[in-house]
């Protein structure tokens, strides 16, 4: 033998042992495919995606497409991994799932069989039936081949309008912006986002997509998408009567869980499939997790659907280990989120009630205009934090989430608020600041 050649590794699977099929190959599919290898070395393992072959980070689409990132740079395990941890991979569509055989049909004839099924098949956009959102150049941002399709749409477009007032968005009215595209943001709320946001980070969030030249019209709604005789959209008409001409609409007002696969089994479902909390389904040796997933019993005061990035990853770690055989309850701690506004930098800890919601300790806010700067505290009826936003200050994980978990009330933050502060260079710090009106408030 050559001294450069590699002696072929003899396989671990055993034939006899489970064979457990993955419906998806994003970041919960991912994470359960690799925690069942680690913890069962010997289980045959495949995943199944249609949309791309290789597990990649779908919240960087936007970086990929604007120039910043390269399609590797989005992949965070080389291609020779899945090979290593002898993980199979098919890049096919599932077209139907039968659970008396225990197999799944796929777009190019061949059929595939399971022991164990795990359903990680995320979300899509959602669409309300209005007229004209079958047209050409009408479409969401979820997927690699919806990046693919705004690749292709964008020569023909001078003027996009976008609906929905949420982080998609904004995301894709960046995108188009940078193609020099006049952008339209429809949004019903009076602020942006503020179905989510109190009032005053909706409104500092609606000035800074504004200045960054995006239309942002509030309190607007699509009435249909006007097309011509080609199936190409030529505008839109509001529920006001307002016509808009344009030659794109993004559909970025939130995302359902997909489910469409499962719908003509016996698999339980609501607006997602629902499991118990260790994401088993109705049908013994089948589970579902991540975005599609809804629990049929959350935990006090939380969501029965969780759709961000580190929630799937979470839950794919729990799933992985109750598919290989370990009794483990899922349990996701502090809530948490963070995101951006073209440059202004969000985060999110715990429980910050929206604008829309009545709630009486919102108190604690402070902003600058000038900077752009804010930051909310949220306080329950003994004065232990609850939750904070923060605009345009980056604050420490780790810190925070530290003190929600251990309940710190107003004071100890204020005495140790500076602890949080992420200080990069030329920072100047907002905690003095901060702090004074703080202190000013809770004496009044």
């Amino acid at each position: 033998m050559w001294p450069f050649q590699r002696k072929r590794r003899r396989s671990r699977i055993d034939p006899d042992h489970p064979h457990v099929l993955i419906i998806g190959n994003g970041i919960t599919g991912i994470t359960a495919a690799l925690q069942i290898r680690k913890n069962q070395p010997t289980w045959k393992i495949t995943i199944i995606s249609g949309e791309s072959q290789y597990f990649y980070s779908r919240p960087a689409l936007m970086y990929l497409f604007m120039g910043h990132m390269r399609w590797t740079d989005l992949k965070p395990y080389a291609d020779d991994k899945w090979s290593q941890q002898e993980i199979e991979l098919i890049h096919k569509w599932v077209l139907s799932i039968n659970l008396e055989q225990k197999n799944v049909a796929l777009d190019d004839g061949r059929t595939v069989r399971f022991d164990k099924l795990l359903l990680a098949t995320g979300s899509q956009p959602n669409r309300f039936g209005w007229p004209g959102q079958s047209l050409r150049q009408v479409q969401g941002l979820y997927s690699l081949q919806d990046l693919e399709n705004l690749e292709t749409t964008l020569p023909s477009v001078q003027k996009a309008v976008i609906v929905g007032g949420g982080l998609i968005g904004v995301e894709l009215a960046e995108m188009l912006h940078s193609r020099n595209k006049h952008v339209v943001i429809l949004c019903r709320e009076q602020h942006y986002w503020d179905n989510v946001l109190p009032t005053e980070e909706a409104q500092l969030v609606t000035k800074v997509i504004r200045k960054h030249g995006i239309d942002v019209r509030l309190s607007s709604e699509l009435q249909r998408i006007r097309g011509d005789t080609n199936n190409n959209v030529t505008g839109v008409q509001l529920t006001d009567s307002e016509e808009i001409d344009c030659q794109f609409v993004g559909l970025t007002a939130g995302v359902s869980p997909n489910i469409d696969l499962i719908k003509p089994t016996n698999i339980a479902y609501e607006r997602g499939i629902l499991v118990d909390n260790s994401f088993r389904s109705s049908v013994k040796n089948v589970f579902a997790a991540g975005d599609c997933a809804e629990f049929l019993q959350p935990e006090n005061g939380e969501l029965k659907i969780e759709q961000l990035w580190y929630t799937g990853k979470q839950q794919g770690e729990v799933v992985g280990d109750v598919i290989s055989g370990k009794q483990r309850s899922y349990h996701r701690g502090i809530w948490f989120n963070s995101a951006k506004f073209f440059d202004l930098e969000y985060q999110t800890y715990g429980r910050v009630p929206s604008s829309q919601a009545n709630h009486a300790d919102l108190r604690h806010y402070w902003w600058t205009d000038q900077k752009r700067r804010g930051l909310r505290i949220v306080c329950d009826s003994k004065n232990n934090v609850v939750g904070m936003n923060s605009l345009g200050i980056r604050h420490r994980h780790q810190i925070w989430n530290g003190w929600l978990e251990e309940k710190k009330s107003i004071d100890y933050i204020l005495e140790n608020l500076k602890k949080a502060e992420f200080d990069p260079e030329f920072y100047s710090s907002c905690s003095p600041d901060i702090i004074a009106q703080f202190r000013r408030e809770s004496t009044q």
